[in-house]
């Protein structure tokens, strides 16, 4: 039970650094452009994480029990998991990279359960048809695919918003336009909190509900006593008390240590005025409220990134500092496979000492 405990608590933890990256992405524009001050951008993320954590639970499920074969998995597995990708997301939050806390928990989930299976790989669930739904689901078509998608539709995207607005408000004076979309970026402020809370904030309650449901399934939760029966999940379900516990841990993370992200986001990779964190905040949410409508668990730092990179090319390619660009692409490219590496190497060497028959 105790290990159960701290299993829930890493994921918290999780959570928590999950803050630090991607709520702070969610509210790097509409800080570096001052239409908010950082206290005022962390409550209305809060509120609006919160409402969006609260609505559906098909990313949750995608996470939970649509990329691995749950036979396989322990609360040790997860466990591990849960410490690789928060490693990973500690690591590049020094760095001052915003990297994808998604593709660590996932790179994560799957190798810890490649190595719980002793390295079969059919426990990854790669491509798989939905009987019930007639539609494709796993690896590939729920991260994999997505993963290099996105970012594209988000440069794209971005461009063209950004261009549209352009051609919307050539005429109009500059204190206009920045009084103006500066109360619009409010709004999409908070539609980027409202979605990244329907996507990101789902992710850590998918790993605490296949907790429960691993620890009911193998009968660790058989004898706990009375105020503890709500633990109990012989389904695969996400609880309320999950979804808002997620989503004010979340919050907490984002005050306290996402300014790192934000210098990134909104200072170092190109200079935006409240019209341009507009359009890449319009572009992100809706990319993302779209992914979470299909159940893809879409990286909200990938999306707000290209998103941001679009608009500020709009202005001149040389816009863009590229070179902090590369930085970012490099974590982008790296976060599946170090964190499928760390967790899989993990998890042998604790099955070796727990579980040595092969």
């Amino acid at each position: 039970m105790v290990f159960i405990l701290c299993a829930l608590l890493i994921a918290l933890a999780f959570e928590y650094v999950n803050g630090f990256h991607d709520t702070a992405n969610s509210i790097a524009t509409t800080v570096s452009t001052k239409v908010l001050t950082p206290r005022q951008a962390v409550m209305l993320a809060a509120i609006f994480n919160l409402m969006g954590a609260l609505v559906g639970t098909s990313v949750a499920t995608t996470i939970g029990k649509g990329l691995v074969d749950t036979h396989y998995v322990t609360v040790q597995t997860i466990f591990i998991a849960l410490l690789a990708a928060l490693a990973w997301n500690i690591f590049t939050w020094w760095l001052g990279l915003p990297s994808s806390s998604s593709h660590a928990l996932i790179g994560a989930l799957c190798g810890a359960t490649l190595a719980s299976a002793h390295g079969k790989w059919s426990v990854i669930r790669w491509d798989v048809l939905n009987t019930t739904t007639g539609k494709m689901e796993g690896l590939w078509p729920k991260v994999v695919m997505p993963m290099f998608v996105s970012p594209v539709v988000g440069i794209i995207a971005g461009c063209l918003i950004m261009a549209l607005l352009q051609v919307l408000v050539q005429r109009m004076k500059p204190r206009i336009v920045n009084l103006v979309f500066g109360k619009l970026q409010l709004v999409s402020a908070a539609a980027m909190g409202f979605s990244h809370g329907t996507n990101d904030a789902q992710k850590t309650m998918g790993i605490i509900a296949l907790i429960l449901f691993t620890a009911t399934k193998d009968g660790t939760f058989e004898n706990l006593p009375q105020w503890l029966q709500f633990l109990q999940t012989p389904n695969f379900t996400v609880a309320t008390w999950v979804k808002i516990v997620c989503a004010i841990v979340m919050a907490l993370g984002t005050a306290a240590g996402g300014w790192r992200i934000i210098r990134t986001m909104g200072h170092k990779m190109v200079r935006l005025q409240p019209l341009h964190g507009f359009a890449a905040e319009t572009t992100a949410a809706s990319i993302i409220q779209f992914g979470s409508h299909l159940g893809i668990p879409l990286s909200t730092t990938h999306i707000i990134a290209t998103s941001i990179m679009g608009v500020g090319a709009t202005k001149r390619l040389s816009a863009v500092k590229w070179g902090i660009v590369g930085k970012i692409i490099w974590a982008w490219v790296l976060t599946l496979p170090i964190t499928a590496c760390t967790a899989y190497w993990a998890e042998r060497i604790a099955l070796m000492f727990l579980d040595p028959a092969p």
